[in-house]
């Protein structure tokens, strides 16, 4: 189960942030064979004071359509799945909400599987 979280600056539509949203699910489905239905997202937004980054880390180009995502997801996947990933995420938001690439920024953070509930209070993979 992915959990993802997407942080964008204020005054985005509903489809513009539903975009985003559908775009990730679409290659996490894609990449990592999650699930149907394992659809949980988070949109977070934020004003310029609490969206802070800096437009040129690493030669890259970025302004305030920065869309960064986090997702925390199982640790089973290989490096190759990961830029599968990543690359899936980039074009999808291109594709579908307009983002390009140089403004999509993703942290994976990789987790064991019992570190899950689903409900119940029960580890459903543990």
């Amino acid at each position: 189960m992915p959990l993802v979280r997407i942080s964008i600056r204020t005054g985005e539509t509903d489809i513009y942030k539903q975009a985003l949203a559908t775009g990730v699910y679409e290659a996490l489905r894609e990449a990592f064979k999650i699930p149907e239905k394992d659809n949980f997202v988070l949109i977070h937004e934020h004003d310029a004071a609490t969206f802070i980054y800096d437009p040129s880390y690493l030669d890259i180009a970025r302004d305030d359509r920065l869309v960064i995502v986090q997702i925390t997801a199982n640790n089973t996947r290989t490096v190759e799945q990961k830029q599968a990933l990543y690359k899936a995420i980039a074009d999808n938001l291109e594709s579908g909400a307009g983002v390009e690439p140089r403004n999509v920024l993703i942290n994976l953070i990789d987790v064991p599987k019992e570190n899950w509930s689903f409900g119940d209070g029960v580890a459903q993979y543990a």
